[in-house]
């Protein structure tokens, strides 16, 4: 069973209990008319002007101004609310992640070392898969989040170490960064790996040197090899789905996040998002890239448009094309080879996803049809092989609105940033890597003068680039103030500043997660900013994260959708 059956179980199931659901799902109504006052108002307007007052009329911001001002156009209706000198803000928008995924923890082993989890070897992901299996007594047997240059190990589990969990079930787990993972023999089966398995287009399957004929795969599947993985751990029941997404919009909303990303998801996956977002089963507005690899070819044969994936709050701005790997998985394409030589191999800079031929021929075909692409980019040489084909399909179809988008841009040079200030396009930076990897890549991945320049804020700042923040969940936790602060501080888990020449100020950093985030997913004239006419999609915060000392301890004391208040911490 895949997503498309699941979603089509949930829609027998609604129409056998529609009275149910009409019950279950009615939407939160917003107040008539709603004034905050007594403020800090962060408007993130093009003049990132402060004010002190809001008026909501019907889930709409009407005016901006002075508690006095506003007050005046209170009636015995309007509610009230006194911020008592905190900050309200446009709510977050999650410019790049893969929600609702954070949610898998519902049928998914948390594998995660510190400081996300508390996995330190090898050992410890066995006996938790173990244990979860005894649990989940069908199906696979899934984990997500281990990092092998965290475990004591210091190498991925393999398939030998997974079959001591089982021999007869499927196990698979996936790195944290989730271009990744690793099956047991019976996965490796089902799959259909073995020996004379060739290594697909954009992908590996690793080998065990020491088998007899050093063609044994030793369970470790990269990049493209891995995703026929995800056919079987996202094949999920009907309960599982809406637990999962349940799950992610909960966490979304206590922090304020009030549109979300879902970058990269399969489409049955839209279908679902869609459906449950019609009956309210979550709050958020989704930003939807389907993954071109899935769906490009009926987009560009006009077949299918990105408009027949969206429904209810879920938009699709965007058409997702993952160009390279991860730079913690050595899978990201450098120009230079990686800092400490990935299996003794010191010409080693890891490989494209999609050929430097075909992602050409992709991107031109999206221009001409119209469709707005984001190229998942780590790597310098995958970013250069993405700025020129977006160069050469601007040429050949020019459409000066395309906004085209990098994802992660992680390792972009500063001739690149000047590029793409040229060129018009946009990345968005997975900044808080600087915090959660910043110390392996100055010591393992990039060494310490080009991990210095990773997720490079201060050089897009300085060339006029616009760009976003994001954290890519579940990758990381969902924490839009550890976006902002990472930008603003980057800092290391050791604490260890990773390079201070690109660290970018407080407000720039908070138009990463709200404005130009918008902007990126052609939402910055309904969302983003505090302005008349706009939605009320808002965040009240404990203190303003301009002057506050720890930018990260700040709290979310209410999250607002529409003008409906969806979350409050008091």
């Amino acid at each position: 069973m895949n997503w498309r059956v699941t979603t089509l179980i949930i829609l027998a199931l609604v129409g056998s209990f529609a009275v149910l659901f009409a019950i279950v799902t009615r939407p939160i109504v917003a107040p008539q008319h709603e004034i905050y006052v007594n403020g800090t108002i962060l408007t993130m307007n093009p003049e990132n002007h402060i004010a002190e007052a809001v008026s909501v009329r019907d889930g709409v911001i009407d005016a901006v101004g002075g508690s006095e001002t506003m007050l005046a156009t209170a009636t015995d209706d309007t509610q009230v609310v006194d911020l008592r000198g905190r900050t309200l803000m446009p709510g977050f928008v999650d410019a790049h992640g893969h929600f609702p995924g954070s949610g898998q923890t519902v049928f998914s082993v948390d594998l995660n070392s510190p400081p996300i989890g508390d996995v330190t070897n090898i050992e410890q992901v066995v006996a938790r898969l173990s244990d979860f299996a005894l649990k989940r007594a069908d199906g696979w047997v899934v984990g997500h989040g281990y990092d092998d240059t965290l475990l004591r190990d210091k190498r991925h589990p393999t398939r030998d170490d997974l079959d001591r969990v089982s021999r007869d079930r499927p196990v698979a787990v996936v790195h944290v960064s989730g271009h990744l993972a690793v099956a047991n023999s019976a996965a490796l089966e089902v799959l259909g790996i073995d020996e004379s398995t060739p290594d697909p287009e954009g992908g590996v399957i690793v080998r065990d040197p020491a088998s007899a004929d050093g063609r044994r795969p030793n369970g470790v599947l990269e990049e493209t090899a891995a995703r026929a993985v995800w056919d079987h751990t996202l094949d999920l029941g009907v309960m599982d789905g809406l637990r999962m997404t349940s799950q992610a919009a909960r966490e979304y909303l206590a922090v304020g996040v009030t549109t979300a990303s879902a970058g990269g998801m399969p489409s049955a996956v839209a279908e679902l998002l869609g459906f449950l977002s019609g009956l309210n089963q979550f709050s958020q507005r989704v930003a939807l890239f389907p993954l071109f690899e899935e769906v490009g070819e009926s987009l560009l044969s006009g077949e299918r448009s990105l408009a027949d994936f969206a429904a209810a709050r879920v938009s699709v701005p965007r058409v997702k094309i993952i160009a390279d790997g991860s730079i913690q998985g050595y899978t990201g394409y450098l120009t230079e080879p990686y800092y400490v030589p990935y299996k003794g191999d010191s010409r080693y800079r890891g490989y494209p996803s999609v050929p430097r031929d075909e992602l050409f021929r992709q991107v031109k075909a999206l221009y001409e049809r119209r469709i707005p692409v984001a190229i998942h980019c780590n790597g310098d040489a995958s970013i250069e092989d993405g700025l020129d084909a977006i160069e050469t399909a601007m040429a050949a179809h020019p459409w000066p609105e395309a906004r085209p988008l990098i994802i992660h841009a992680q390792m972009t040079r500063k001739d690149q940033i000047d590029r793409m200030a040229e060129l018009g396009v946009t990345p968005s930076f997975f900044s808080a890597h600087t915090y959660y990897w910043g110390d392996r890549h100055a010591a393992i991945f990039m060494g310490r003068e080009r991990a210095a320049n990773m997720s490079p804020a201060r050089w897009a700042l300085d060339a006029g680039v616009r760009f976003s923040s994001h954290l890519d969940t579940p990758v990381t936790p969902m924490l839009p103030l550890q976006a902002v602060w990472s930008q603003v501080e980057r800092e290391s888990t050791g604490g260890v500043v990773i390079g201070p020449a690109q660290r970018i100020g407080r407000m720039p950093a908070l138009r990463a997660v709200t404005i130009d985030a918008a902007w990126q997913v052609f939402m910055d004239d309904e969302i983003g900013s505090i302005e008349p006419g706009k939605r009320a999609d808002l965040v009240v915060l404990s203190e303003n994260p301009l002057t506050a000392e720890d930018i990260r301890g700040i709290k979310v004391d209410r999250t607002v959708i529409d003008g409906a208040t969806v979350y409050a911490r008091l």
